[in-house]
């Protein structure tokens, strides 16, 4: 009786033995599965936000209560211990792509591969547009709302200087919660950086006195026309005018300086009625510029192409016709805009 006993239990201890081992194995399988199996991504949910503190049991919860993952947190702690990310996940907005699975995702929260975002400012864009855009941004914390131009170019290092012009178009990156004035300030900072770089490279005797100058007439330039192979030709147009103390005549320093009362037409009593931006009543380049100019707008301002030409219309195509003298340009007029060509 006392072998059959001792056989009975070692016979139930090998059971044990081989039943633990199997639950292990099955395990070790489910983990790994679950490791490499891709998350399940909810329809219209692209990412996930881990703010700063959150805990790594928050973290799951958060992505169990999302549909993303129904397993054990206890698989995500083992995942992440074996991964050598416990403790070490960044905060921030995490990209949830299409066939990611719980290691990618932990291996993104490791390196800190937060989600980027782009904001463009437009050239040609008013730095008042400039501002009606970053604000409707719901990515962007809105740190400038509140902030008028004066203080706002204050809190960016440029107390006393107007806004306008002074911001690079350029595709800007950042990361969801950024403050709007970490944008504006790195477009402040890429123009003055562009200017200061530039302006020494500027063609020999250019009427500017200031890489200022040269950020107004830009800011003309790029108004003007937005075909690139243009830019030089109608800024050589404006540099020759300066020089011969010719009135610019540019029809969007005209429409800047009339602000909200532009109904969308010139009409005449706007061309004859003085303003500091009417540039059909003043000699020189208007106080300040007109719209944020791109980099080619800079480079033709600086480098305009030589010639003879004083005088351009639109075709109405979005080129311009040339003219050197008063006479050609009148008949240019009148076949392009008064639709009278002989």
């Amino acid at each position: 009786m006392k072998v059959r006993g001792v056989a009975l239990w070692r016979a139930i201890l090998l059971a044990v033995v081989v039943a633990l081992i199997a639950a292990g194995a099955w395990t070790w399988y489910d983990w790994a599965r679950f490791a490499r199996t891709p998350l399940t991504i909810p329809s219209g949910v692209q990412s996930i936000d881990v703010a700063r503190g959150t805990s790594f049991k928050n973290l799951v919860r958060e992505l169990r209560a999302r549909g993303a993952t129904t397993a054990s947190p206890l698989y995500w702690r083992v995942l992440a211990t074996e991964m050598h990310a416990a403790g070490h996940l960044h905060a921030g907005e995490y990209a949830l792509r299409p066939g990611m699975t719980p290691r990618d995702l932990l291996r993104d929260m490791a390196l800190g591969k937060v989600v980027q975002h782009y904001f463009t400012i437009v050239e040609g864009w008013t730095f008042a547009e400039l501002r009606r855009a970053l604000a409707t941004v719901p990515t962007l914390t809105h740190d400038m709302t509140e902030v008028d131009d004066a203080d706002l170019m204050k809190r960016l290092g440029a107390e006393g200087d107007e806004p306008e012009g002074r911001f690079l178009p350029e595709t800007y990156a950042y990361i969801k919660g950024d403050p709007e004035s970490a944008i504006m300030k790195r477009a402040h900072d890429a123009m003055t950086r562009l200017l200061d770089a530039e302006w020494p490279r500027r063609a020999p005797d250019l009427p500017l006195a200031s890489p200022y100058e040269a950020l107004i007439l830009a800011s003309i330039v790029e108004k003007e026309t937005g075909r690139a192979d243009e830019r030089p030709r109608i800024a050589g147009v404006f540099v020759r005018r300066l020089q011969q103390r010719m009135l610019l005549q540019t029809d969007p320093s005209v429409i800047y300086g009339l602000g909200a009362a532009y109904d969308g037409n010139i009409h005449k009593s706007d061309l004859t009625t003085d303003t500091p931006y009417n540039t059909y009543t003043r000699v020189g380049l208007p106080p300040t510029p007109i719209a944020l100019p791109g980099r080619a707008a800079i480079q033709a301002a600086l480098h305009p192409e030589s010639g003879k030409s004083l005088y351009f219309v639109a075709r109405g195509d979005g080129s311009h016709v040339f003219s050197d003298t008063l006479e050609e340009h009148n008949r240019a007029v009148a076949c392009y805009q008064l639709k009278r060509c002989k």
